[in-house]
């Protein structure tokens, strides 16, 4: 089973491996505190695609359909995510945005959920 999370929010055994799917480090998490099992950059969208989605709502349906494209193309890491929740009963893919619906891990779920 997969999940998704904010990084920020209190780690649980329940979390099973944690994932951080971000590019960037999160702004003020130590790495021992964010309890982080593999900080999987390559999954993240690209710097130029991540800098011109800025977290704007009113690009959230461009943004999803170009992360969509890169993760189609990076097939690798795709493959990983797939081994691994095979290894772990429970994965969480955690984030550090802000908004809780119109993210990276939202859509990076959602591509899971159907491989």
């Amino acid at each position: 089973m997969i999940k998704i999370k904010r990084v920020y929010e209190e780690h649980s055994s329940s979390d099973g491996f944690r994932i951080l799917i971000d590019r960037l480090w999160p702004r003020g998490v130590s790495k021992s505190n964010a309890h982080v099992d593999l900080w999987f950059k390559e999954i993240a969208p690209t710097e130029q695609l991540r800098k011109w989605f800025s977290h704007d709502p009113k690009k959230w349906e461009s943004f999803k359909k170009k992360y969509i494209k890169e993760l189609k193309e990076n097939k690798p890491s795709l493959d990983r995510i797939k081994s691994l929740k095979k290894e772990h009963k429970m994965i969480t893919l955690v984030f550090s945005a802000k908004d809780e619906q119109h993210n990276n891990a939202v859509v990076l779920i959602g591509v899971l959920r159907m491989l």
